[in-house]
């Protein structure tokens, strides 16, 4: 038996086009607001002209307001976008492309959020939007969560609420620093996740990247040690994947690493671990922190991670990861992750 949807795409598609369009307008403005008409236009890639008159008619339809700072969402316009998400993720198909990604993958859980951030900056947050959603689904009292760094992990934390706080959550770092901006560091994000949750943090300054050494000098540190613990006992794991060759240009590896990770053909990386296409490590580096055996032991593993550029990385760590993984990505990878 057709659905209402399949029945309007054959009937009536063009109706469907002008409620994705509108629907995109509405979910931009959210994302962006306040966000001038020019600077939208941009992002939507319409003219002005037709922008101007689906502005007027949702404006008419009190969905969204205008001042000399922007357009922003009214109360009804946040509400309604809330209830369209289902139903343009049945009318783009993204339902079908998750199932498709789960089978493939052979992982517990797809999530695909609209767009490519590779193309459009604030898909990131969308990204971010799902995780923290996710994760608010699956948390107990007093829950560890250990958290990698990155910009989309970074994401992740600013959509987190402090409705949290009844959870008594504990946030530890999955490891120590990396030669990265301080705000996408695994320290910094965690203490941003638990300001924005009320909630409890540990931090982890050591090192990224260690000799054998001085890893069996630090992890005899009692503060250190304890961390450790701490990030053994958790409960959920919030982690992104990295490219391979940008990540090791953001740990200054040295000439030597590097060849291995180039003539070794690493396309992907996760908690220090390069992975190649068919999904073998192929180079670790020695780091203070949580190590890819601890995921077996761990409940909850969200992996967030999109962008078209990113899809080699993804499907070479997704071989290596617990079939309890839970993947949120967006469309531009989803798509790359499909036809591979």
């Amino acid at each position: 038996m057709y659905s209402l949807i399949d029945i309007q795409k054959r009937l009536l598609p063009d109706v469907l086009a002008i409620m994705q369009k509108r629907y995109q307008i509405l979910h931009f403005i959210h994302l962006m607001e306040p966000v001038g008409r020019r600077s939208l236009a941009g992002s939507l890639d319409l003219t002005e002209r037709v922008l101007r008159s689906e502005v007027e008619f949702l404006k008419a339809q009190n969905l969204l307001t205008i001042t000399s700072a922007g357009m922003s969402l009214t109360v009804d316009g946040k509400e309604l976008l809330g209830q369209l998400r289902d139903v343009m993720r049945d009318i783009t198909g993204v339902h079908t492309i998750e199932e498709k990604l789960q089978s493939k993958l052979r992982i517990q859980k797809v999530i695909v959020v609209t767009g490519d951030s590779d193309e459009t900056p604030w898909v990131k947050n969308e990204l971010g939007r799902a995780a923290a959603a996710y994760m608010k689904s699956h948390l107990k009292q007093n829950d560890i969560i250990t958290v990698t760094g990155g910009s989309t992990i970074a994401a992740v934390a600013k959509m987190l609420t402090p409705d949290l706080a009844e959870y008594d959550l504990l946030f530890v770092p999955a490891r120590g620093g990396i030669g990265e901006d301080v705000k996408n560091q695994a320290n910094t994000i965690c203490a941003t996740m638990a300001d924005e949750t009320k909630s409890n943090h540990r931090v982890l300054y050591v090192p990224d990247q260690v000799s054998q050494e001085m890893y069996e000098f630090m992890t005899k540190e009692p503060e250190i040690k304890e961390v450790l613990g701490q990030i053994q006992s958790a409960s959920m794991v919030l982690h992104g994947i990295g490219d391979a060759m940008t990540m090791a240009e953001r740990r200054k590896s040295n000439e030597h690493d590097m060849k291995i990770i180039m003539n070794e053909k690493a396309v992907g990386e996760a908690f220090g671990y390069y992975f190649n296409e068919a999904g073998k490590v192929v180079y670790k580096v020695q780091t203070i922190g949580l190590q890819l055996p601890d995921l077996a032991h761990i409940p909850h593993i969200i992996a967030v991670a999109g962008g078209a550029s990113k899809a080699k990385a993804i499907a070479a760590y997704m071989k290596q990861a617990p079939s309890s993984t839970i993947l949120i990505t967006d469309e531009g990878a989803a798509n790359e992750l499909i036809n591979e």
